[in-house]
């Protein structure tokens, strides 16, 4: 991996549609101005339409000529991913980010009743791709990207208590999503593997980062305390947001980025250049990651196209 690669090192997107969840700030907006920046066209799938609208104003205005759009998707409603599948699917898909989250959340469900980190942050976006899969198998040269954290090694996947509901602890649950996320990448990069697909699955995490994911519970909560602290671990310590993309667009565009792989930033996974980074074992345990597939189908109501298991 070349050491030092940055926004500059993205290769030609000219031709090449983009989904980006979460694109309406953070990772998500940075992503997506990089990407249109090198003549990808991209669309901006956000919960809220006022800030995805201003997202895609503020990519404009940064990017002359970007090729942008906001479109609707709420990945706590599965309604919602359906409906962005059924309306809003580009015909070409090249690239699928499944950067969109949330973080150490107080206890709450999504529309469909889920635990709402482990549902947004894995249910949503597996069902996503899975409705968005026979596009992505059409495109050569496709790839899916979904942004984990290195706070997977918080927690292994509870099988027996998806949803939390024998006990919640926020950061458990956080690691838990976290880890759901990379057995997803392992089983779908599996799959396609023995299917004989070149779609390419690969996962990313952006380190510590300065985005509004940190600060949304206790904001949320009114615990100012928190949200200061947070806010000064962001300027203080944090790397910008626009560093933090960089393992997400390394894994998206660069040459050779291998099925299963996990990017992160160089520096101990906390800062820095693009650079393969650690990973729970458990997060590639092929028993553990069929068995999340399988009940993730059940739970979502969607089925993936068949891929050998």
């Amino acid at each position: 991996m070349s050491h030092g690669w940055n926004a500059h090192d993205i290769p030609d997107q000219s031709g090449r549609t983009a989904v980006v969840t979460g694109a309406n700030s953070g990772i998500g907006l940075n992503t997506a101005r990089e990407l249109a920046r090198r003549g990808a066209r991209v669309l901006l799938a956000c919960r809220d339409e006022t800030r995805g609208r201003e997202a895609e104003s503020r990519i404009r205005k940064a990017v002359t000529g970007a090729d942008v759009a906001f479109v609707p998707l709420d990945l706590a409603d599965l309604g919602s991913v359906r409906a962005f599948a059924a309306t809003h699917a580009p015909a070409r898909l090249d690239l699928l980010i499944n950067n969109a989250g949330v973080m150490a959340l107080p206890y709450g469900t999504t529309a469909d009743g889920f635990e709402r980190q482990f549902g947004v942050n894995h249910l949503g976006h597996f069902a996503l791709t899975g409705l968005l899969l026979p596009r992505l198998l059409d495109t050569p040269g496709a790839r899916v990207v979904t942004v984990s954290s290195g706070l997977h090694a918080l927690s292994d996947i509870d099988m027996g208590d998806l949803n939390s509901e024998r006990s919640y602890r926020r950061w458990i649950a956080y690691g838990r999503s976290k880890t759901a996320n990379l057995l997803f990448v392992h089983e779908l990069a599996r799959r396609l593997t023995r299917d004989g697909s070149r779609l390419v699955a690969a996962a990313a995490h952006p380190g510590y980062a300065a985005t509004n994911l940190q600060a949304a519970a206790a904001r949320m909560e009114r615990r100012r305390a928190a949200e200061r602290v947070f806010e000064l671990g962001n300027r203080i310590v944090a790397q910008p947001a626009s560093a933090g993309a960089l393992p997400t667009l390394y894994a998206a565009t660069a040459p050779g980025v291998r099925p299963d792989s996990f990017t992160g930033p160089g520096l101990l996974g906390w800062r820095g250049a693009p650079a393969p980074s650690w990973r729970a074992g458990w997060t590639r345990d092929d028993v553990t990651s069929e068995r999340l597939w399988v009940a993730s189908e059940q739970l979502t109501g969607v089925a993936y196209p068949d891929l050998a298991p």
